[in-house]
């Protein structure tokens, strides 16, 4: 899990083009949106798009989309139960 958090991390800095950031600076555990990282509503819809090209799964709707974004950590959860086996 520690792997796929990594390539989470390191897809948010190269889909939102965070320069100087490292996978090692965001906490699996900070908010994504709001006080922790700070995304808004257009770097949301970035990283949907990152996450089905990187990853190969869909965020279905807003409900799903609410719960996976809370931090790294529930993202990665989500994208390891979601991803197509190969």
């Amino acid at each position: 899990m520690s792997d796929l958090k990594h390539a989470v991390k390191e897809m948010i800095i190269q889909r939102l083009k965070l320069e100087g950031m490292t996978p090692d600076q965001i906490d699996d555990q900070a908010p994504l949106f709001g006080d922790g990282l700070g995304l808004d509503s257009i770097d949301a819809l970035e990283l949907v798009l990152g996450i089905e090209q990187t990853f190969g799964v869909k965020i279905e709707d807003e409900a799903a989309g609410m719960k996976a974004f809370r931090n790294v950590e529930s993202l990665a959860a989500y994208i390891a139960e979601h991803k197509p086996t190969a």
